[in-house]
């Protein structure tokens, strides 16, 4: 299969020029000027007025997981429907290790899910329960055999996910051995807690609570804090969906120090704020997620920490849980409403939107940001998160004019709601291409069930 993709302006993380490029079955073969003289094509592509970017890689999702008695709305195949139609074509989702049980059984169970459903290709992160000698052991064998080198720590959730500050230190010290790398979700649960019952205590039950017994501070407090454990341990750590500036200040101290601290923030954190919240009736649990959306003004400050490169990336931590059934579990306390949003489809557009087109960012840091860093921090360079001969051909046409209503009637996402209904956003894909087949072309599915396959990762090389 030989597709020739024509008269576009490439943009990868450090270059910006017109060419063509072809892909010949899987792989971007060569890339140039005039490669239409270079014989027939099954297929071609005319990009005039557009740009060929890599396709987006989001590093932070959460498809089929359980979650308060429920789970999550979007499964591997619709789940990674909606990325494709966003222009993602590769996502690491998370694995998590069974309560009492091993990491081999969680990465198990997420292979079951993922299986014969991944419409795109998929990494996996291993979230940590119980950290021991079994699991230390499990910790090398995933690393070296099973092409999952990062694992997912909590500070948060005393009871399902959180693990003490020794056993963090501990999963620390061995991806200094094994080349893994430790991500942590940093909020001080159990403080948040205290906070919980006593607002519940005092009859405050509304969405909005769950913000206001999540404060910023405590965020800050837990990303100090496991820096200060890779410090000891001589090793890098990654934050995911960081979302307060009282964190990132955290982050970019630890940096200048000569620390490989690494974080991520998400759309919902640069776009969206506390004021959702405030939302009549019970609308502000469509925005319930850990950590919480902070006040406005906050946005300015990752803003600042993406343009400086304190921000690595924007991931989405995609969780959808619907209105009905799902969020509204907690119509009578915010502490039962699902934690999590949608956001894997909305994701390169509404950055393009509202970082490239707004003079927030330019091109090349849009790339950087949605895939190229990605692929560099988790293992899947150069293989994905550029354009370049020898790359998967995951390419993204991009249309800097189409414009996009976002809508819940519209989107490709299995939830019931969108966090920016109504919001129109310019700059979007309109042709997609996983691994060289065309799988989007505007509006139009192209793509099969079950084509994605699982990429397996080796141990990490990485640098700040």
């Amino acid at each position: 299969m030989r597709t020739l993709i024509k008269n576009g302006t490439i943009a990868t993380a450090a270059d910006l020029y017109k060419a063509d490029v072809l892909i010949e079955d899987e792989k971007i073969s060569l890339i140039g000027t005039d490669l239409a003289k270079l014989g027939s094509f099954d297929q071609t592509i005319d990009a005039s007025g557009k740009y060929v970017i890599p396709g987006g890689i989001d590093p932070h999702t959460h498809l089929d997981m359980p979650f308060g008695g429920t789970k999550s709305a979007d499964d591997f195949e619709t789940g990674t429907r909606a990325a494709a139609f966003g222009g993602t074509t590769c996502i690491i989702d998370f694995a998590i290790q069974p309560q009492k049980g091993s990491l081999r059984q969680g990465l198990d169970d997420w292979h079951q899910k993922a299986e014969g459903k991944s419409c795109i290709d998929y990494a996996f992160h291993m979230i940590a329960r119980d950290i021991n000698k079994e699991s230390l052991a499990e910790m090398d064998r995933l690393v070296k055999q099973e092409g999952v080198p990062s694992f997912k720590l909590f500070t948060a959730y005393p009871g399902v996910f959180l693990v003490d500050d020794a056993s963090i230190f501990r999963a620390m010290q061995k991806t200094g051995e094994n080349g893994g790398l430790i991500c942590m979700h940093a909020e001080n649960g159990p403080v948040i807690d205290v906070l919980i019952e006593q607002a519940l205590g005092r009859g405050q039950t509304a969405p909005k609570y769950h913000a206001l017994t999540r404060p910023a501070r405590l965020e800050a407090e837990a990303t100090h804090r496991v820096i200060a454990l890779a410090e000891v341990a001589q090793v890098p750590v990654y934050i995911v969906h960081l979302s307060a500036k009282e964190a990132l200040e955290q982050v970019r101290e630890a940096r200048d120090r000569g620390t490989k601290a690494m974080a991520e923030t998400c759309p919902q954190y640069l776009f969206l704020s506390y004021e959702n919240y405030e939302e009549p009736g019970f609308e502000g649990a469509k925005y319930v997620m850990s950590p919480p959306l902070r006040a406005k003004g906050n946005e300015d400050a990752l803003w600042a920490g993406l343009r400086q490169d304190d921000l690595a990336l924007v991931s989405t931590d995609h969780c959808p849980f619907c209105m009905k059934e799902q969020k509204e579990l907690g119509k009578d306390s915010f502490a039962k409403i699902p934690n999590g949003a949608p956001g894997i489809e909305q994701r390169m557009s509404i950055l393009w939107d509202g970082a490239v087109r707004s003079g927030r960012i330019d091109i090349n840091r849009y790339v950087q940001i949605t895939s190229t860093a990605a692929a560099k921090i988790f293992g899947l360079y150069p293989k994905k998160g550029t354009i370049a001969p020898g790359s998967d051909a995951d390419i993204v046409v991009l249309d800097p004019k189409r414009e996009i209503r976002w809508s819940a009637k519209t989107h490709h996402m299995r939830v019931d709601y969108n966090p920016y209904e109504g919001r129109t956003t310019r700059g979007s894909p309109t042709q997609v291409f996983s691994r060289g087949k065309l799988i989007v072309e505007n509006d139009k599915w192209l793509g099969k069930t079950g084509a994605g396959r699982f990429i397996k990762r080796g141990p990490l090389t990485l640098s700040s």
